[in-house]
């Protein structure tokens, strides 16, 4: 397709899944069948297009603005509708969610976004084969569906993540542990953030009339729906797994810090009365017992091991080791 137009294709009539020319599509009219443009909106190509589309300006902003929240507005000729999916482009991190903007009427739907969304590629290779939705409807809900289906594998990878995660805070001291799992908890804030007001977004449908939506769409809408607030509970009970995982990590940590301080603090006991005992006798003044006592040194080092042994009988039977 040409510069800025990802997609330029028609989903019903004759020619449905041919994807049009620049000539063919400034040629389009309702006849011809159900149109669908997606755009990359900061091409110049993309803004100048949409700009002859006759759309209302709060419609042209929402196709061109650049940060969006998931959210649903019904207009007198269609719907407006902001989604976002999971990032799952290389070299790319899944919590940086991608936003889609889809401008539904019954003849024509433009969609804009910047970066690939995996779900839109399987929508457009669906309609190209022939296999695709037939009206705006259901384009929404492809559209939805995917982006559920994709966010819900994306929150089984992080719940496999954490079980191995689990596994190293029992069996393995690893430094980089702390690390991995608050970079874990970051994504699951982050990926809720936008999830919940998708969740209203699909619910604002619902509740709307809309001449776009049948009873059926609003019941196949429904099934997608509860199978996005499944999403949002399992993220939540991943937060919630992670948030113990580290605590559990901490209380290891300090454990173990505690072990070492208590070993430290068994040597110090031991050797403070060695070290008051050494350091009296090793005064360098007159009258030291035993300086010239050829035997004086062998008995007073086997009164500190006699000291030592006796220190660690009471130890012991005080249970402190």
């Amino acid at each position: 397709m040409h510069n800025g137009f990802i997609y330029c294709l028609l989903m019903t009539g004759p020619n449905a899944g041919q994807s049009l020319s620049k000539e063919q599509l400034a040629d389009w009219k309702p006849e011809d069948g159900l149109l669908w443009v997606h755009l990359k909106y900061k091409s110049t190509d993309s803004r100048h297009w949409l700009s002859t589309q006759g759309l209302e300006k709060a419609e042209l902003d929402t196709l061109l603005a650049a940060d969006t929240r998931p959210r649903v507005v019904h207009s007198n000729n269609g719907m407006l509708l902001t989604l976002r999916g999971v990032n799952l482009n290389p070299n790319s991190d899944p919590e940086d969610m991608v936003s889609i903007r889809i401008y539904t009427e019954e003849h024509r739907i433009i969609s804009t976004c910047e970066r690939q969304l995996h779900s839109v590629i399987t929508v457009a290779e669906k309609i190209m084969a022939g296999t695709g939705p037939i009206d705006s409807a259901g384009f929404i809900l492809s559209v939805t569906e995917q982006l559920t289906l994709r966010q819900g594998d994306f929150i089984h990878k992080i719940e496999d993540v954490l079980d191995e995660l689990e596994e190293r805070v029992v069996t393995t001291a690893n430094k980089s542990l702390r690390t991995d799992i608050a970079e874990l908890r970051r994504q699951t804030v982050v990926i809720r953030r936008y999830l919940a007001p998708q969740r209203e977004a699909l619910a604002k449908i619902l509740h709307e009339n809309s001449l776009l939506l049948d009873d059926q769409d609003k019941i196949r809408l429904r099934e997608i729906q509860e199978n996005l607030i499944r999403v949002i509970e399992d993220l939540d009970v991943v937060r919630d797994r992670a948030g113990v995982t580290q605590e559990e990590l901490l209380s290891k940590q300090s454990e173990q810090v505690n072990q070492r301080l208590y070993f430290l603090s068994l040597i110090s006991a031991v050797f403070l009365p060695l070290g008051f005992l050494t350091g009296l006798l090793g005064v360098n003044i007159g009258g030291i017992p035993g300086a010239e006592t050829d035997w004086a040194f062998a008995a007073f080092c086997t009164g500190l091991l006699t000291l030592i042994g006796l220190q660690m009988y009471v130890f012991y039977r005080l249970k402190w080791i």
